[in-house]
């Protein structure tokens, strides 16, 4: 079922042979067969996740399909430093900043995912594609399971009510739209914009 929006997702980055794509929240990298698809060994995907149980799992994911592609860093969306990200993916081959970032089903799991889609942005350069796939309430025919999509929300610990893909409707420029399952799954692509605002600095980064 989860698996639509994932590859709906993935297809709304417009990624390219080469592109450099970040996985916020990876967990066992079930995106990276799909993203694989996409950047092709000429890519990098940098999966990060604050959960180093999840983490080696996703390692052995890439390692027994061969990909030597993968980028795994263990840290907390909502406090880590896109600089030192940034730093650690150069020193691995890779470049500081991303041409897109994903986050898949994981925003709903933080509190503070406002923070979150911050460093995801940060994470990302000017211009480059940002992509939240989540959950809310189905509606229409489908609202008959709305207790069922409540409950597994709450086993796996994430907020159905949280809606983190309007801050791609709010920050993002030619933003994209998809949902199915009666609007359960919702998906938000969009170009960050060409400028943005360095902190602590009265200037506009390119």
């Amino acid at each position: 079922m989860y698996r639509a929006g994932r590859r709906r997702g993935v297809d709304l980055l417009r990624l390219q042979p080469g592109d450099q794509v970040v996985d916020l929240g990876c967990g066992t990298g079930l995106n990276f067969a799909l993203l694989q698809s996409k950047v092709s060994v000429g890519g990098l995907i940098v999966g990060i996740d604050r959960s180093a149980a999840m983490l080696r799992q996703a390692r052995r994911r890439a390692e027994r399909r061969g990909w030597k592609n993968v980028v795994l860093i263990q840290a907390d969306a909502t406090t880590l430093s896109p600089a030192d990200v940034g730093a650690r993916v150069a020193a691995a081959g890779g470049r500081e900043l991303s041409d897109s970032a994903l986050a898949t089903y994981a925003l709903s799991l933080m509190p503070e995912w406002e923070r979150a889609w911050t460093n995801m942005r940060n994470l990302t350069k000017p211009a480059g594609r940002l992509c939240v796939v989540d959950m809310r309430r189905p509606t229409g025919p489908y609202a008959l399971l709305t207790p069922l999509a409540v409950a597994a929300c709450r086993l796996g610990g994430a907020d159905i009510d949280a809606h983190p893909w309007t801050a791609v409707d709010r920050d993002c420029l030619g933003v994209e739209a998809s949902s199915t399952r009666g609007g359960h799954l919702q998906v938000r692509a969009g170009t960050a914009p060409a400028l943005r605002r360095v902190p602590g600095s009265e200037h506009p980064a390119r």
